[in-house]
């Protein structure tokens, strides 16, 4: 950072569990005069991707890390400078600066001044030092310190302590080397030794296969780009499910003749509201109806304790495409919804992830995940579990086929669904017995609304 700099932009709170984000590209360059909340930077973190807004005026100094890095919330990532009419404004102010600093160090400060108003580093000299244990720098175990039978009380993301609770790892036994002591992920790797094994295999493997798999036959051939953003932490989090959960998928077709009249008549109802109604509506009713005499399809496995968690909320998660890759808006509280109002928060979580304004909280707590590819093609997929969930609906592209219908055969427009299950919770007939209620009622709609 160079002399002339006298702000820099940090990492801000990004939501609930979330202490770090990947930077995926600067919105701007050096030299350019920022304006407050004009976005500098998209930040990709566990949950979402976000644009992070300035918290000040000034000029563009230099960049602090390179499109890629990993950044600490609270870490500064971009060094700024005042524009010339911001030096004015405070040389001008700077006498008043000096007499309220004054007051400041011999105590005294007006009654409509709190705390907050105090400069952060007076508050800091009165915050006593916390002792820190030693640590094995090879292993990163605290030493001298009784061992804890919960890691409650340790700083760590939902990830992280799942990633702990998969790897045998104990959290209290880490010091964590991210902000104010977090135990990273890195962290998890680094204490499992032994259980990282496994993972250190696949990554020889992988580099073998770079070696001889992608060797440059001839220069030019081949192109190469990061993973980064969104396409990195969709990778992260399918490499997980499927080196976590053992998959299965059961496959069904449904006739939707009666289904398309239904969706086709409260599509025109709706039409005035500027609601979109879509298959995918009467879907998720179905699921709902389905799951709750199958109340093990909204669960999940706690591997840390060994127990069965079975939710009594029901979060949708439905997967969208967009240009910068798979997303998972989650509708909440789909048992509390009437049709129209799931066919309007369909819409609009769909827009938001498209245009790229999709929050953290849009993508989390889902409790069961849909993928829809039918409007792309495709007449049966095995998809993946979102983890930590153990189960995902696929439905498919509507076509026609003849059916017998005793007597003769007649067209009949059909749709086909998947359930994918984990089958250390769901075994295969359960899964039928799911997916037969499911077809059921997807043939029947009427039902959706008794």
């Amino acid at each position: 950072m160079g002399k002339s700099s006298d702000k820099e932009i940090k990492l801000p709170e990004l939501g609930e569990g979330v202490t770090e984000g990947e930077l995926v590209k600067w919105l701007i360059s050096e030299g350019d005069f920022i304006q407050i909340d004009q976005p500098v930077a998209e930040v990709m973190t566990d949950k979402a991707a976000m644009e992070v807004p300035s918290p000040f005026d000034g000029v563009v100094e230099s960049f602090l890390v390179k499109e890629g890095d990993t950044i600490q919330v609270g870490q500064s990532f971009l060094a700024m400078k005042s524009s010339d009419e911001e030096k004015k404004v405070n040389s001008s102010g700077e006498k008043e600066n000096t007499k309220e600093n004054s007051e400041l160090s011999s105590g005294l400060r007006s009654p409509k001044n709190s705390v907050s108003d105090l400069p952060v580093k007076s508050v800091l000299k009165s915050i006593p030092p916390v002792k820190i244990p030693d640590v094995d720098s090879t292993t990163g175990t605290i030493e001298n310190e009784p061992m804890k039978d919960s890691s409650i009380s340790i700083l760590a993301t939902p990830f992280t302590r799942r990633l702990a609770r998969e790897l045998g790892v104990t959290l209290s036994h880490i010091r964590g080397s991210g902000l104010a002591g977090r135990v990273t992920k890195e962290d998890v790797l680094k204490q499992a030794g032994v259980a990282e094994e496994g993972r250190q295999g696949v990554s020889r493997m992988a580099s073998s296969f770079s070696v001889t798999g992608f060797s440059i036959p001839k220069e030019g051939l081949q192109e190469r780009a990061p993973l980064k953003g969104v396409r990195k932490k969709i990778a992260e989090k399918m490499q997980l499910s499927k080196a976590v959960i053992p998959h299965f998928t059961l496959l069904e077709s449904a006739d939707v003749e009666q289904l398309d009249e239904v969706k086709n008549a409260v599509k025109e109802m709706l039409k005035d509201r500027g609601i979109k109604v879509t298959y995918l509506s009467f879907v998720m009713k179905a699921l709902l109806q389905t799951i709750k005499e199958f109340p093990e399809l909204n669960a999940g496995i706690d591997d840390f304790s060994k127990e069965i968690v079975i939710k009594k909320y029901y979060h949708f998660g439905f997967a969208v495409d967009t240009s910068r890759g798979l997303l998972v808006p989650v509708i909440k509280d789909v048992d509390k919804k009437s049709l129209s109002e799931i066919s309007f928060e369909i819409q609009t979580l769909a827009e938001k992830a498209r245009e790229g304004k999709i929050s953290p909280d849009d993508m989390s707590g889902g409790t069961i995940t849909i993928t829809n590819i039918g409007s792309l093609g495709g007449e049966y997929a095995t998809p993946i579990i979102n983890t930590p969930e153990v189960a995902i609906l696929g439905m498919y592209r509507l076509y026609v086929k003849p059916c017998w219908d005793g007597s003769s055969f007649k067209p009949k427009k059909t749709m086909n669904f998947s359930l994918t299950c984990d089958h250390r919770l769901i075994d295969g007939a359960v899964s039928a017995r799911v997916l037969k209620s499911f077809v059921h009622k997807i043939e029947n709609p009427l039902s959706l609304f008794i």
